[in-house]
This record gives structure tokens, sequence and C-alpha cells, in this order.
């Protein structure tokens, strides 16, 4: 049996985001489900990647962020997501 790394509170609350997105992407399009995921995994990984680990405020910044997006998501009038590349990915919701 492996043993599984034990992880943070700030770690399980990222994964749930992430996972509330996905579940989420399913109430949408199937075009618009994979765009979704598609963005939401890119978003995700380059934060993983490019954010210090350490950096408590700016993650949790991102983490309020990411949950009013869901939330905004969530809504029915909203169809899917776009993303607008200037130096950075940004979310932006499409409301139909």
């Amino acid at each position: 049996m492996a043993s599984r790394t034990k992880l943070s509170g700030i770690q399980r609350q990222a994964l749930a985001l992430y996972r509330g997105f996905l579940r989420t992407a399913r109430l949408k399009s199937p075009e618009e489900r994979r765009r979704i995921e598609s963005v939401v995994s890119a978003e995700f990984r380059e934060n993983a990647k490019s954010v210090d680990r350490r950096n408590f405020v700016y993650i949790e910044y991102l983490m309020r962020r990411g949950k009013r997006q869901l939330d905004q998501l969530k809504n029915p009038d909203i169809t899917g997501l776009s993303t607008l590349e200037i130096n950075k990915v940004y979310i932006i919701l499409k409301k139909a």
C-alpha cells in the first residue's frame, strides 16, 4: 500500500477548486466543456510552476479569484470561458 503525502489546507482547497471547475464544465456544451477544461488546466499548471509556494498572500488572492470565477461559471447564463493573452492568461466569462 503506497503512502500518500499529507496535503496542506491550502493544497486541499486548490484541489477542491480545480475539481469544482471540472464538475461545472460538465454542465456546459461538449465543445465548451473541452475548452473550459483546457483553460482551467493550463491556468492551474502555470500557477503551480510560477508561483512561489511560500507566497501565501498571492496564493490566497488566486484562490479568491478562482472561487469568484467558479461561482460565475455556475450561472446558467454563462456559456463558457474565453482567454485574453497579454502577458498572462486571464479567464474571461462569456455570457449567452
